[in-house]
C-alpha cells in the first residue's frame, strides 16, 4: 500500500470517516512490525503462561486500535479508538489477574487513561460543536475562525492528554507502577502506546499553532527530560531504568513537537521504539550478564574532550546540511543541538572505552557519526516526504528569549548530571529518589489492606 500511495499519489477516503494517507501507512508499517515481533518473543516467553492466551487477543485488539486511531477522520471513531488503546493497554498491564501488585497497577492505569480519554473528548468536542464541524480534515482547515478562547480550552485538554499517555510528569506514576506487566506487554507499551502522544499532537497540530502554546509544550517536554535522565541514575532495576528512560525519550519527542517539528517526533517515537522494544525483550539477557561493579568517577580527559567536540560538531553541522536545518534563527537550531548532544554522548562513550588505541578513539567516534548522521537524516528526509500531505508536518518558529533561557537551564541541567553534581545535593537526591517511585497504591497499600 506504502509502494503504491507513493507511486501514484493517492490516498483513500472512505466517506469522510477514515482516510489513509501516507502518516497513516507509516505508523501502520512501525506499529505492525512491533506487535509482529513481540506476538513472535512472547511464544517462547509466555511458554506455560495461564494467561497467553488473553495476552495475544489483547495485543492484536491494541494493535488494530492504533491502526483505527490514525486511520480515523471523524472525531466518534478517533475518540473511540483512543478511548480503546488505553483500556487494552491497561489490560494487559493487568494480564496476570492472579497478582494483586499487576490488578492495581491496570486500575491506576485506568483510571490515568480514562481522564486522558475525557480531556480529549473535551477539547475535540468543544471545537466540533462550536464549529459544528465534525471531521478533523474540516477542523483543522477551518480552526482559525473559531475564537481564540474556544481555541486555547481545546488545546490545554489535548496537551493534558498527550502529556498523561506520555507519562509526562506529574503524570508518570502510572508507567512506573506498570512494571508488573509481562516483558512482551512491556515492550509493546513502551515501544507503541506511549508514544500515542506524538502521533495526536501531530493530527492536531494545527490547534496548538493556533492557540500558540508551542512553548508550553517544548517546556513540558525539557523538563521531562532532564528529570526522567536524573532519576534513571538511581535506578537499580533494570525495568525501571528502561521506564524512566522511556519517560525522557517522550520528553525529548514534546520537545520537538514544541518546536514545531513534528515530522522529526514521529521519526523519533519510530527509532525509540526499535530502540526501546529491543532493551526490554533483551532486558533478561542484561541481568544474566551483568555484575556488581563499582562507579567510576566521570573525568574527561583534553583529548578525550575533543574527541566528542569534534564528533558532536561534525554530526551537528551533517544533519543540518542534509535536512536543511540551516537558519540559526528559528527552532531549528534547537534540533540540531539535541542532535549535537546526542552524538557527544556517544563519542564520549567510545573515548572512555580502555580496550581502544588512542587512534581507534580518534577515528571511531567520527566514523560513527557521520555515518549515524547520515542514516538518521535519511530517515528524518523519508518521514517528512510520506507526511507531506499533512498541514503542519514542519513549522519552525521563531527563536524567543524565553526558548533560549530555557535553552540554557537545559544544557546546564544535562551537564549537573553527566558529571554527577546532584550526589552532592542530598535534598535533590532524596527528591529525584522518592519522584522514580511507583504509585505506593500499587505496592505499600495494596500489600497492607490485604494483610
Amino acid at each position: 500500500m506504502l509502494i503504491f500511495h507513493q507511486v501514484n499519489n493517492t490516498q483513500w477516503n472512505f466517506n469522510d470517516s477514515f482516510r489513509i494517507n501516507g502518516f497513516t501507512l507509516l505508523i501502520w508499517i512501525t506499529v505492525t512490525f512491533f506487535s509482529a515481533v513481540v506476538s513472535s518473543y512472547s511464544k517462547n516467553y509466555l511458554k506455560g503462561f495461564k494467561y497467553h492466551r488473553r495476552f495475544t487477543a489483547l495485543s492484536l485488539s491494541f494493535t488494530l486500535s492504533v491502526m483505527l486511531f490514525v486511520m480515523s477522520n471523524h472525531i466518534a471513531p478517533f475518540l473511540i479508538s483512543w478511548l480503546l488503546m488505553g483500556f487494552f493497554m491497561a489490560r494487559l498491564i493487568g494480564v496476570n489477574s492472579d497478582w494483586g501488585e499487576a490488578k492495581e497497577a491496570s486500575r491506576l492505569a485506568q483510571k490515568y487513561f480514562f481522564a486522558g480519554t475525557a480531556l480529549l473528548s473535551i477539547g475535540v468536542l468543544t471545537l466540533s460543536f462550536y464549529s459544528n464541524l465534525f471531521t478533523i480534515t474540516e477542523l483543522v482547515e477551518n480552526i482559525e475562525k473559531i475564537p481564540f478562547y474556544i481555541v486555547i480550552i481545546a488545546a490545554f485538554c489535548i496537551i493534558t492528554a498527550a502529556i498523561i499517555q506520555s507519562a509526562m510528569y506529574p503524570f508518570h506514576r502510572w508507567l512506573l507502577s506498570a512494571m508488573t506487566a509481562p516483558t512482551p506487554a512491556s515492550a509493546l507499551m513502551h515501544a507503541g502506546f506511549v508514544n500515542g502522544a506524538g502521533i495526536l499532537l501531530t493530527i492536531l497540530s494545527a490547534v496548538l499553532l493556533t492557540s500558540n502554546t508551542l512553548t508550553l509544550i517544548f517546556i513540558i517536554g525539557g523538563l521531562t527530560a532532564i528529570i526522567a535522565q536524573f532519576t534513571k541514575l538511581l535506578q537499580v532495576n533494570v525495568k525501571q531504568k528502561l521506564a524512566c528512560s522511556t519517560i525522557a525519550q517522550m520528553g525529548f519527542m514534546i520537545m520537538q513537537c514544541g518546536l514545531g517539528f513534528f515530522n522529526a517526533a514521529v521519526a523519533h517515537l519510530i527509532l525509540h521504539g526499535f530502540y526501546k522494544a529491543y532493551l526490554f525483550l533483551s532486558s533478561g539477557e542484561e541481568i544474566a550478564h551483568t555484575a556488581p561493579k563499582k562507579l567510576e568517577k566521570i573525568k574527561i580527559k583534553p583529548f578525550q574532550a575533543i574527541v566528542v567536540l569534534i564528533s558532536g560538531s561534525a554530526g551537528a553541522i551533517l544533519f543540518a546540511i542534509l535536512t536543511g536545518k540551516t537558519n540559526i534563527n528559528d527552532t531549528s537550531v534547537f534540533l540540531t543541538l539535541i542532535v549535537a548532544i546526542t552524538v557527544g554522548q556517544v563519542a564520549y562513550n567510545i573515548v572512555k572505552e580502555k580496550s581502544l588505541s588512542n587512534i581507534q578513539k580518534a577515528i571511531v567516534p567520527i566514523v560513527l557519526s557521520v555515518s549515524g548522521i547520515g542514516a538518521y537524516a535519511l530517515l528524518y528526509n523519508g518521514v517528512t516526504n510520506l507526511m507531506s500531505d499533512m498541514p503542519f508536518s514542519e513549522v519552525p518558529q521563531p527563536l524567543s528569549v524565553l526558548q533560549i533561557v530555557f535553552g540554557v537551564v537545559f544544557l546546564l541541567g544535562f551537564f549537573i548530571m553527566k558529571l554527577g553534581l546532584y550526589k552532592k545535593i542530598p535534598w535533590l537526591y532524596v527528591k529525584l529518589l522518592n519522584l522514580s517511585q511507583p504509585n505506593k497504591k500499587t505496592i505499600l497499600t495494596y500489600k497492607i489492606s490485604n494483610k
